[in-house]
This record gives C-alpha cells, sequence and structure tokens, in this order.
C-alpha cells in the first residue's frame, strides 16, 4: 500500500473510533515518514483523542513546523494550544493561540479556546470580553441582536457601573 493509501485508512480508523489501530498505523508512517505534516497531524489528533495530550505536542510541532495547509494548519494550532491547556502549560498555550488568530483572524474557535486559557492565567475580565466580542460577531440569535449595543457596551467596559454616573 501506498503512503497515500495507508494514510487514508489511518484516518478512516480514526473516523470509526478504533484509534489504537489508527495509533499504531501513524506511528508506523511517521518512522517512515518523519517529515510529513499530514502524517504528524493525524498522529497528534489520534494521541489527543486517546488522551495522550503529552505525546501529542511533538506530533503538533512537527506538523506546524511542516509546512500544513491552511485548514489544517489552523486545526492544528487550535489542537496544539488546547492540548497544553490540558497539560497545565497555560503560557504556551497562549502563545500558540496568539499565533494562530495572528494567522487567522477570521476563525473564531481560536478565540473561544484562547478565553478559556486567559481565564486558566486568571484573566477572566479579558476571557468574558473576548467572548462576548466573538459572541457579537458570530450569532444572529434574535435576543442577540436585540441587546448587541448594551452587550457591545458591556464587554468594552465590564466594570462600568451605570449608578455610578447618578
Amino acid at each position: 500500500m501506498t503512503r497515500d493509501e495507508r494514510l487514508a485508512q489511518a484516518v478512516e480508523l480514526r473516523e470509526r473510533g478504533e484509534l489504537e489501530e489508527a495509533r499504531q498505523l501513524l506511528l508506523e508512517l511517521r518512522r517512515e515518514h518523519p517529515d510529513d505534516p499530514q502524517v504528524a497531524v493525524q498522529t497528534a489528533w489520534v494521541h489527543d483523542s486517546l488522551g495522550l495530550e503529552e505525546e501529542a505536542v511533538e506530533h503538533y510541532r512537527a506538523a506546524i513546523a511542516g509546512g500544513l495547509a491552511d485548514e489544517e494548519l489552523r486545526s492544528a494550532l487550535l489542537g496544539l494550544g488546547s492540548t497544553y491547556r490540558a497539560l497545565g502549560r497555560d503560557a504556551e498555550s497562549d502563545v500558540t493561540f496568539r499565533e494562530g488568530i495572528d494567522r487567522f483572524p477570521d476563525f473564531a474557535a481560536l478565540r473561544v479556546f484562547r478565553a478559556m486559557t486567559l481565564y486558566n492565567l486568571d484573566r477572566s475580565r479579558e476571557a468574558v470580553q473576548e467572548l462576548i466580542h466573538v459572541l457579537l460577531e458570530t450569532s444572529s440569535d434574535p435576543s442577540i441582536e436585540r441587546y448587541r449595543r448594551s452587550l457591545t457596551g458591556y464587554a468594552d467596559d465590564l466594570d462600568r457601573s451605570w449608578l455610578d454616573q447618578h
């Protein structure tokens, strides 16, 4: 079987929930193709799915360094940032998410996951502000639309009290 066929088989196994089988095949492919970013990212994802976050990190780093296409790269940055957060490596998580946001400013999921990291870093105000901004940018819910102006004001100044101005 070719590399492409084996990689497709591993992806299919992962998607069917046959994670350990997919992991073994992907590790074999990683040994044979250590500089292949698609193999590396798939290997990272299967390790994450198995709860093997520490092992996933090296594969994410290799994938990101290897020149992934944009769609895979933004998912890999989200995966690595989330994995760092799961491991309690919040500063590295924040750096990773900021890199992803700089590169893919329209990929809202990066901003939401970064908000969780900000919370872990005791930066709750920034986290809530970011979540409100993402909500305002992405929601078409009529109740959000109705209160858009108020929510925007609150997001910009969460500590403001209108009672203090009377």
